[in-house]
């Protein structure tokens, strides 16, 4: 099953108890004294919650947690008095579905110093296997790479068997969200798995089908049929494929603003504990092997955001290819990858 797996509260216990150490003392280390509020809404596992705060407690800090109701649309504002409670934390663990990455309360609280960990519809199923099963060190050593050398490029090419044909030129300025972060707080940290890039946004042309999922809008999830993407000076020009498509299509014509069409993201999916997709945004992404990619211009202004996610691709930086086919071919890469535990390899 994909989502909510098994509901039962023995599930993975010991495993989840596991998953929630490592979080809190390798993923995201907490210490005495910290202030961490931990989010969810009506659509989270209370499962991860509670054992998180369990597990926050447990190394000295100190946990507070807000349960609210499921908003219709990611990055809304939410209840004050959650929007209140981030500004005095120092951490923010958020399992929201309809996360908080990039509203309102989510900027005050950047702005105010916070940690915001997304952990987006996170359930005790991909808690273990994304967190609990994964060797993190040498994973974290591949986002590095994949960091640094992509942006030492001047062009990068996607590929895919669905038909993807894309290419952008790499912006020298590089992007914070994948720099070192600063040591006083004041940040986002995503899931492991996943590596990026900063690309000039006018400049992706080609095509790109999105094949493994696109969310939101809250309609999509896990594709049933390809989406394919004509982009042009890095705008969508044109949305084609089946009922999905029209979908997406009439949800980013809804905002009414050129930004929701503007491509704004690049990146590589390389969680071992992801081997396909599920629906789940944050664990899709991750897929291995997977490329991803965001449309809509937040920091420029952009009433919308949304990520979709291509399979099998394959990729180049200038002349030199680094992945076949959804498979690492690059030497550093595929060694990353064997001592990450990534089967194949």
């Amino acid at each position: 099953m994909d989502l909510g797996t098994e509901a039962r509260e023995e599930y993975l216990a010991l495993e989840l108890g596991h998953a929630a150490h490592k979080l809190v003392t390798e993923v995201r280390p907490l210490k005495k004294g910290d202030q961490v509020l931990i989010t969810g809404d009506s659509a989270s596992d209370w499962r991860v919650v509670r054992a998180t705060a369990a597990a926050a407690y447990t190394v000295g800090a100190e946990p507070t947690v807000i349960w609210y109701p499921t908003q219709p649309a990611p990055m809304m504002a939410p209840p004050r008095p959650l929007a209140q409670a981030a500004l005095g934390a120092d951490v923010w663990i958020d399992y929201a579905v309809a996360y908080q990455l990039y509203s309102p309360a989510y900027e005050a609280a950047i702005k105010a110093g916070c940690i915001y960990v997304c952990l987006t519809g996170m359930d005790v199923d991909m808690m273990v296997r994304t967190i609990g099963r994964v060797h993190y060190g040498p994973m974290q050593e591949m986002a590095q790479w994949l960091y640094r050398v992509s942006q030492a490029s001047k062009t990068v090419r996607v590929t895919s068997p669905a038909g993807t044909d894309l290419r952008m030129t790499i912006d020298p300025a590089g992007d914070p969200f994948w720099e070192e972060p600063p040591a006083t707080g004041g940040y986002a940290q995503m899931m492991g798995g996943q590596s990026g890039l900063m690309a000039y946004r006018e400049s992706y042309e080609g095509v790109l089908v999105f094949d493994g999922c696109l969310w939101p809008p809250s309609e999509l999830g896990r594709l049933q049929n390809p989406v394919r993407l004509t982009i042009a000076g890095g705008y969508v020009k044109r949305i084609e494929g089946g009922y999905e498509a029209r979908i997406f299509e009439r949800w980013l014509e809804s905002f009414e603003h050129p930004l929701s069409f503007l491509m704004e993201h690049t990146c590589y999916g390389f969680n071992p504990g992801v081997t396909r997709p599920s629906g789940r945004i944050l664990e899709d992404e991750r897929v291995f092997g997977c490329m991803q990619f965001g449309v809509g211009a937040t920091p420029l202004g952009s009433p919308s955001h949304t990520d979709g996610v291509t399979l099998n691709p394959s990729v180049w930086l200038d002349d030199m290819q680094i992945e076949a086919d959804g498979r690492y071919v690059h030497p550093e890469l595929a060694a990353f990858c064997k001592a990450m535990g990534a089967p194949g390899y």
